[in-house]
């Protein structure tokens, strides 16, 4: 009767121990291969830096911008800036002028 039930009992802690070690091997699979997994971890980790670096860029972009609105607020306008503004939308230029044209990245 001893070795009946023993033999019955097998099955079930294999079955028990066959579905743990099966979780474990999935878990270290996702680890892996996984949509946040180790192979995918460089791949984000050069996203990322490539998502600062335009993020750099347009910080520049916006701060330019910022000192540009700031230079022609109406209430208190830099002169030269103003000039500036006017002769390159206008077209106008005094007939002892000299104007110099620069690339837009210079500008």
């Amino acid at each position: 009767m001893e070795r009946k039930g023993l033999i019955q009992r097998l099955p079930t802690e294999q079955v028990k121990q066959g579905a743990a070690l099966l979780g474990l091997l999935a878990l270290t699979v996702l680890a892996i291969a996984g949509p946040t997994g180790l192979l995918v971890w460089s791949e984000k980790a050069t996203a990322l830096e490539q998502r600062e670096a335009q993020i750099a860029v347009l910080v520049k972009q916006r701060d330019d911008l910022k000192n540009r609105v700031m230079l022609l607020d109406p209430n208190n306008a830099d002169p030269d800036m103003v000039g500036e503004e006017l002769r390159r939308n206008l077209n106008v230029v005094h007939p002892d002028e000299v104007v110099l044209v620069l690339p837009e990245s210079e500008n």
